[in-house]
């Protein structure tokens, strides 16, 4: 398979960035080519317009989310514990792709929509497996609540304090559940 070419990348890294730092209304094709360091036309030789860019955001979310799901599948501690446990902001490039994705769900974008929401079916899928369907619900919310809680104290970066007290209190909260 041939290689991205490495201007694409970097166009699509930097509408990520401003996705997340500014929203998806000041990443404009002009803001995203400056941000990634290239020209207009070089922009548009990769992706002729913002869905162009949409669509390849998304195509990346879906990679890591299927890689994330496979690791939830895999993961010797549950599924359960493996949601909490990820559900803190790391920087990692299914982070920079979800928060991105956020931002344009934010803004009514259907296709967006409709991801996230599939997503979500997989999460709850393999949550119920290992907790069951009752409560593999309470398990996706508090992962839910430990990220956005976790942004809204910190933004992208990181956890603020006790996060990982808190963190702890839930992974022994789901051993209960599997136990």
């Amino acid at each position: 398979m041939p290689r991205k070419p490495v201007a694409r990348e970097a166009v699509l890294d930097g509408f990520i960035s401003l996705l997340i730092e500014e929203g998806e209304r000041a990443a404009t094709l002009e803001a995203v080519a400056r941000r990634a360091g290239v020209s207009k036309g070089g922009l548009l030789y990769h992706f002729p317009n913002k869905e162009a860019m949409i669509a390849a955001l998304l195509e990346r979310l879906d990679e890591h989310l299927a890689q994330d799901l496979e690791a939830m599948a895999a993961a010797p501690e549950g599924a359960a514990a493996y949601f909490i446990r990820s559900s803190l902001w790391a920087d990692t490039p299914m982070d920079r792709s979800f928060v991105a994705a956020t931002r344009l769900a934010e803004v009514a974008h259907e296709e967006s929509r409709r991801r996230f929401s599939a997503a979500q079916a997989r999460w709850l899928e393999l949550l119920a497996a290992d907790v069951g369907p009752a409560m593999a619900k309470a398990v996706l919310y508090m992962g839910d609540g430990l990220y956005f809680n976790a942004m809204l104290a910190r933004g992208p970066g990181g956890p603020g304090p006790g996060f990982g007290a808190d963190l702890e209190g839930l992974l022994v909260a789901v051993a209960r559940l599997r136990g």
